[in-house]
């Protein structure tokens, strides 16, 4: 086993597919794995959302055809994401690292939601990872190398109102990365998971506005009140744990989910005044 130096972290020559990657987190994620060295592909589902993906790598400093690929893909249909595979291997190489980051929520109470808007819920969030995984295994088997990062979530551990199906989707997520971390380790693949946690971007904007009386959102106190830190986390914050997890700085790190989430798990919240 050689030593510890920061080559260890290096991604020159990988190719990294972080799916739902056009902007948010996954959009963050994937400028960090380039600049550590890495050719990023992304997906999207439609035409229109693919192109504003590639403006905004554009703008970024990336190179189409170079430093990024984009494609039109639904994760959850698995003939498209085999395709999808294909052209990757084709036009920028053999996946070695994966980062299923695609994922949607609904706000629903339990007893009023529909078992159609649950599925839903679950097939992005849980089967289009297994999907998308199960499509690059053979080639990261081939290699005997390959890193998956799965985008779980603090409700793989806790629950709490209105998310039943994202729960139970991100739940599973987690046993998923520990059951492939299980059966590919001999493969030299390692499988691991980041949980976000409350993290600043235009879709939780609403959420930190400030009242028209001058108080802060109801849940934006909440999420402050919940965190030691008492912010919201940046996308960025994430980078590093991606990176690491991407790198062969973690070769014996398996089956593990890394909460970044400014130490919500562990608190168990401010005491009201």
């Amino acid at each position: 086993m050689a030593e510890f130096n920061m080559k260890m972290f290096d991604l020159t020559g990988k190719v990294a597919w972080v799916t739902g990657a056009s902007y948010g987190i996954g959009f963050a994620i994937a400028k960090a794995l380039h600049t550590a060295g890495a050719k990023i592909v992304f997906n999207d589902r439609g035409q229109e959302q693919l192109d504003n993906g590639l403006k905004n790598y554009k703008e970024a400093g990336f190179e189409v055809g170079k430093d990024v690929f984009g494609y039109i893909c639904d994760v959850t249909d698995e003939n498209a994401v085999q395709e999808t595979v294909k052209k990757i291997e084709k036009e920028a190489g053999t996946v070695d690292i994966l980062v299923n980051n695609a994922g949607i929520i609904k706000r629903i109470p339990m007893h009023e939601m529909k078992a159609e808007e649950f599925r839903q819920v679950i097939d992005v969030d849980l089967n289009a990872p297994f999907i998308v995984s199960k499509a690059v295994l053979p080639g990261m088997m081939a290699k005997k190398a390959g890193k998956i990062i799965n985008i779980c979530s603090m409700m793989s551990e806790l629950g709490r109102e209105t998310v039943s199906a994202y729960a139970a989707a991100k739940g599973g997520l987690k046993m998923l990365t520990r059951n492939i971390s299980s059966e590919y380790g001999e493969f030299n693949i390692q499988c691991n998971g980041i949980g976000p946690g409350y993290i600043a971007t235009p879709q939780t904007a609403p959420l930190r506005e400030t009242q028209p009386d001058g108080s802060m959102h109801p849940f934006d106190s909440f999420i402050r009140a919940k965190t030691p830190a008492g912010r919201w986390l940046d996308p960025e914050e994430l980078c590093g744990a991606a990176v690491f997890l991407a790198s062969e700085a973690s070769n014996a790190v398996n089956g593990h989910i890394l909460y970044v989430d400014g130490g919500i798990l562990a608190y168990i919240g401010k005491q009201p005044k």
